[in-house]
């Protein structure tokens, strides 16, 4: 199987780089939603990341990547009488799963078993996409050419953790939780803003404009196709790196403080940029904590917002007809105005 591009060689596009990694460390975010130009790394980002990720604890022959201690009732393996003490404990690596365009919604959630239900007819459950990408990620290439009731489906699974079926007598319920990420075209058609504003993170990529880089780019590629497992040798140690400061920042993050000050300041840019609900300052509050920690500082910065709460708020402002500087210059503006009341208050 040829290894994915390493992390760590990705040039450029620090912004997506940024935003994965901080869905790595916090769950709760909500997934990253990646729009940009096509050949931009956007898919390999997301294949590189899964690969560099610590891997996970489960045990043998379970397919719903159960915790050791905290087996599921969905699960066959794990539940099984005496699965506890038979079963050996092994590691697996974090799962990556492709949620292919074309796939059906039995694919996603999992349905009855068939060929189990008329050879023996006993009713079993074949776990689907979620299941698989369990303790993960779920990734959707052109997430925008994606059917609206796959990706409500999807996006309530990543929001509540679970995945439940009822259908054909079956009544199946299992742990889903995964990071889920998903990249598109913007030329290819827009999501919708309900489910634009699930995704905790959005970034825009675009082509890299740098003579220096674009070329650094063909040298890295090209190594790369001619000798896969030298070129991740020669980048393992920082692979290394980033996989310590990710484990690392999922230990500290719960420890991580947000100053009053810092809270109000966040509450009053959403109110300023008159974002929807509460939906704005949750995840601003969560990514903050997760760059921070990435940073190994236990609290968090004005600053870790200013460079933020692009990512965090652009896909949810409301357009505006007569302001077509676009999204990230009006948060700019924000966050100026901000500063300068707060440097006459």
């Amino acid at each position: 199987m040829l290894k994915p591009f390493p992390f760590s060689a990705i040039v450029g596009q620090e912004d997506m780089k940024k935003a994965l990694l901080m869905a790595a460390v916090e769950p709760l975010l909500g997934g990253v939603l990646i729009f940009g130009d096509r050949g931009t790394g956007k898919s390999t980002a997301v294949r590189a990341l899964a690969a560099l990720l610590p891997s996970i604890e489960t045990r043998q022959g379970c397919r719903y990547h159960c915790l050791p201690d905290e087996p599921q009732a969905a699960c066959p393996v794990c539940s099984a009488p005496g699965a506890q003490r038979k079963l050996k404990v092994v590691a697996v690596p974090a799962p990556m799963v492709d949620l292919p365009l074309g796939a059906t919604e039995d694919r996603v959630c999992g349905a009855l078993d068939i060929e189990t239900a008329l050879i023996s007819g006993e009713k079993r459950f074949e776990p689907g996409l979620l299941a698989a990408a369990n303790r993960g990620f779920l990734y959707v290439d052109e997430v925008n050419l994606l059917e609206d009731h796959l990706v409500d489906l999807l996006l309530d699974a990543a929001a509540s953790g679970v995945n439940v079926v009822e259908r054909e007598g079956l009544s199946v319920r299992h742990a889903a939780r995964f990071v889920l990420v998903g990249s598109g075209n913007p030329e290819e058609g827009d999501l919708r803003p309900q489910l634009l504003d699930r995704f905790g993170l959005a970034v825009d990529i675009r082509t890299l404009d740098n003579l220096q880089q674009r070329i650094e780019v063909i040298r890295r590629r090209d190594a790369f196709e001619t000798d896969p497992q030298a070129f991740a040798d020669s980048w393992a140690r920082k692979e290394a790196a980033i996989r310590k400061s990710v484990v690392s920042a999922r230990s500290l993050l719960r420890s991580v403080v947000i100053s009053d000050v810092i809270l109000t300041r966040m509450s009053q840019l959403c109110m300023r940029l008159g974002i929807d609900g509460m939906r704005g300052e949750l995840t601003l509050m969560r990514a903050t904590r997760a760059a921070a920690a990435l940073d190994g500082r236990e609290a968090v910065s004005w600053a870790d917002v200013e460079e933020i709460a692009p990512m965090v708020l652009c896909h949810r402002l409301r357009r505006d007809p007569l302001d077509d500087a676009g999204s990230a210059p009006r948060i700019e503006r924000a966050l100026a105005a901000l500063d300068t009341v707060h440097a006459h208050g």
